[in-house]
């Protein structure tokens, strides 16, 4: 699925590259890891974007080479609200899909 179905739209984006990590804000939100062409490899919460982008770069799992695209980029949106803009960026996943994006492994939103 391509970043422009989600609603609310991330508002900001960066490379996905730990020099580029002093550009995301240490604030709550929700977000995305996306291949070059902004389909959504994996949708995330947390009370610190910058300390959880920080902890996917160093996973095997979401910096491989996945079936469907490298992660390369990651979108957010600052928001107090992380569990409702999840749950609401899931459900659009999975109607649009069948299915969770494919490195995330559970549909339960709670605070990172």
């Amino acid at each position: 699925m391509k970043l422009e179905l989600l609603v609310p739209q991330p508002r900001a984006s960066e490379s996905f590259r730990r020099s580029r990590e002093r550009f995301i804000p240490e604030k709550p939100g929700c977000y995305a890891l996306t291949t070059f062409e902004r389909h959504i490899l994996y949708i995330g919460l947390t009370v610190n974007l910058r300390r959880r982008v920080n902890e996917h770069l160093d996973s095997v799992a979401k910096t491989e080479l996945t079936p469907a695209g490298r992660a390369v980029l990651v979108h957010w949106i600052e928001t107090a609200e992380v569990n409702k803009v999840e749950r609401t960026w899931m459900n659009i996943h999975l109607i649009e899909e069948g299915r969770l994006p494919g490195l995330n492994r559970v549909y339960s939103p709670t605070s990172a």
